[in-house]
């Protein structure tokens, strides 16, 4: 998630599409969050590991 967010940050920037850039920090807040949480042993959504 953070990997896709990351490239819809950059071709929302090269392109000037507004709504990719936001869609793409958003995807990146998220999988931070997730990812942050996965590393710290919580279950996220009744998963203990997101693949």
């Amino acid at each position: 998630m953070i990997v896709l967010g990351l490239i819809l940050l950059i071709v929302g920037l090269i392109a000037k599409i507004s709504i990719l850039t936001t869609i793409g920090v958003i995807l990146l807040v998220v999988g931070a969050v997730l990812a942050v949480l996965g590393a710290t042993g919580r279950a996220i959504g009744g998963r203990k590991h997101w693949y």
